[in-house]
């Protein structure tokens, strides 16, 4: 509660009368602090590693809250979210970071440069582990409407 102090504000028994404004400055600051810290954590919550994913026209899945993302760069080094990880820790390090995770669902991304059978050893690595996987691609568009456009462009 708020007082005022003034000539006008004095109560008949001599006690300052209360206001009853309500002072929003501190509401203000909360939420501008709130939105400050979301401004500065929604980037952070995102894999950055620079991978060249090849395009699917599947159609898009729902991802899970908290997604384990494994990622195969073109100098066929591995990395668990950012992190850089060696092949033969990959398992260990991934039971580690999935003890919240039940499902034991990975996705795994790999750049276009990299060989088949380079992924091929890691599916394995992530099978062997009892770990679900799935294959992380960029959105398409489907063959059967990009070549009627192409063919209507063709022609004069």
């Amino acid at each position: 509660m708020a007082i005022s102090i003034g000539n006008n504000d004095l109560d008949d028994d001599g006690d300052f009368a209360e206001t009853h404004d309500i002072n929003v400055t501190p509401f203000i600051d909360v939420i501008l602090v709130l939105l400050i810290i979301f401004m500065v954590a929604a980037p952070l919550s995102t894999v950055d590693l620079p991978i060249d994913l090849p395009t699917s026209t599947a159609t898009p899945q729902k991802k899970p809250d908290k997604p384990t993302y494994v990622s195969i760069k073109p100098d066929l080094t591995l990395a668990i979210g950012e992190t850089p990880v060696k092949r033969v820790d990959l398992v260990s390090a991934l039971d580690a970071a999935a003890e919240s995770n039940p499902e034991r669902l990975v996705f795994l991304r790999a750049d276009r440069q990299v060989p088949y059978g380079e992924l091929m050893d890691v599916l394995e690595l992530l099978r062997k582990g009892n770990y679900r996987m799935k294959l992380v691609a960029l959105e398409g568009v489907p063959d059967d409407a990009a070549q009627p456009a192409a063919s209507q462009s063709a022609n004069p």
